[in-house]
């Protein structure tokens, strides 16, 4: 049975100033995203993308990401805390970032970065799906590096079944965070980068990311350690695939959808 290693949280040292792993894993993602934006917009012939553009793409996604990412923690998973202590909202620093409000978050934004190039909506979330799932892939990594939301109980006998001392109970436990990096990041990355390296009728791209995502953040939740604070919700679920069904419905919706349409983007 193994044992988190219990990696320092900071990244690394300088005086006395700390960057720490999570703060490290997002500015990853960040760089990412604009390398492979870069990459696409030059390896392609059908695009009509500019290099430059990309700067402020990355800007409203980061505004996106931090402001949607903190609201949504604070009004889907503790309300209650929140409302009485206020002030705590803008602590980012301590922790509690939602994916499903950072993704409304980026959806505003990207809604906001289409009106001001003249770009349709789905034109520009077509674009940025690909690039997501690897910033999700870093999310997961600092997740797992913290020894932060670790999964349920599981059996000793499992080969990397892992002990969270964060956990305080010495259970062997699934490496959740792992399998999400496996399956939200990596997997999702390869099948969106393959689908959209040939054209494809508009807002599909963006409906396969939808389900994807949801999907693949359904399964990896059956392994995961709800949170203490909300426990299993309706249907013995998860607060995480209450919030998935809904991206699922609407992407097989969107896909058919959109595979009417008369042009492929």
């Amino acid at each position: 049975m193994l044992v988190h290693p219990q990696f320092d949280p900071v990244a690394i040292h300088l005086g006395s100033f700390g960057l720490h792993w999570y703060g490290l894993m997002y500015l990853i993602g960040f760089i990412c995203f604009l390398l492979m934006g870069r990459w696409r917009i030059r390896h392609s012939t059908s695009t009509s993308w500019r290099t430059e553009e990309m700067d402020d793409l990355l800007f409203y996604g980061v505004l996106g990401v931090i402001l949607g990412g903190r609201l949504g923690y604070v009004l889907f998973y503790k309300p209650a805390f929140y409302l009485a202590n206020p002030l705590d909202i803008v602590k980012v620093w301590e922790g509690g970032m939602a994916f499903h409000g950072g993704f409304l978050g980026v959806l505003l934004a990207m809604y906001f970065f289409g009106r001001k190039t003249g770009r349709s909506f789905l034109q520009v979330t077509d674009f940025i799906a690909p690039l997501v799932p690897i910033g999700l892939a870093a999310g997961r990594m600092g997740n797992f590096i913290n020894g932060e939301l670790w999964g349920r109980v599981t059996d000793a006998t499992m080969p990397w079944a892992m002990v969270f001392p964060q956990a305080h109970d010495g259970l062997p436990r699934h490496p959740s965070q792992l399998y999400q990096f496996a399956l939200e990041g990596i997997l999702l990355f390869v099948i969106l980068w393959r689908y959209s390296a040939k054209p494809r009728y508009k807002g599909q791209v963006s409906s396969l990311f939808l389900v994807g995502y949801g999907a693949f953040r359904f399964i990896a939740e059956f392994a995961r350690e709800p949170d203490d604070y909300l426990g299993l919700l309706a249907l013995n679920l998860s607060m995480g695939q209450l919030l998935s069904l809904p991206m699922i419905i609407a992407g097989v919706l969107m896909f058919f959808a959109c595979s009417r349409g008369k042009s492929r983007a």
